[in-house]
């Protein structure tokens, strides 16, 4: 089970020495979508060459010109992009395509389906790497969380790996854990900690609780 850090709204030279102080408890370094508008490629560009030993993640969230945005994503450093589950299936065979000749892997981000079970079918049936349920930050506000999304994926996911976000803290995640998803993506919980290494140290202890020796 991995730990990915969601980086959302940070400047580039604060988000390289924010993850040195946890270096030791990420395993994938997300340059989330904000990030991404806002710094375009050099964000992952730059989080790649500080952090080589990390897996990066580009949130481009993709809906359209998939080929052409994937393969900046892949050409920059990432070894995930992300594409959204609700666009067109063609959207998704070309980051597919992308993905296997940069070498790279292709996350659907599943924020907003309407029928999740048809749709894990349908991104499988395609051979997509990786299915992640997301809770927006719009949807949290509301109060809504990701466990019953989780829940549901893991019940219906036969081959793609499974990642889930959406308000994850040390205080949620002995639940999300217990559904044992592949990736457990913490963004805020860590970026705005009163301690952020002990908070993400927490994370990383439940985490490995569920791996077995």
């Amino acid at each position: 089970m991995k730990l990915q850090l969601a980086l959302d709204v940070i400047e580039l030279d604060e988000a390289i020495e924010f993850v040195e102080s946890i270096r030791e408890y990420v395993d994938i370094i997300e340059v989330g979508t904000p990030f991404v508008i806002d710094r375009g490629m050099d964000g992952v560009k730059a989080l790649h060459a500080a952090f080589p030993e990390k897996e990066i993640l580009s949130d481009e969230k993709i809906m359209d010109g998939s080929y052409y945005e994937a393969q900046l994503g892949y050409e920059a450093g990432a070894r995930y992009v992300t594409v959204l589950g609700v666009t067109d299936t063609l959207t998704v065979e070309a980051c597919l395509r992308a993905a296997r000749d940069f070498g790279g892997e292709v996350v659907v981000d599943m924020i907003c389906v309407p029928d999740m079970p048809a749709k894990i079918d349908e991104m499988e049936a395609l051979g997509v790497d990786v299915l992640a349920v997301h809770t927006g930050a719009d949807q949290q506000a509301a109060g809504r969380t990701a466990i019953e999304d989780l829940t549901l994926m893991k019940k219906h996911a036969r081959k793609a790996r499974v990642a889930v976000a959406g308000g994850i803290s040390s205080k949620t995640i002995a639940e999300y854990v217990a559904l044992e998803p592949d990736i457990v993506i913490v963004g805020s919980a860590i970026l705005n900690a009163a301690d952020p290494v002990e908070e993400a140290r927490l994370i990383r202890a439940a985490i490995d609780s569920r791996v077995p020796a």
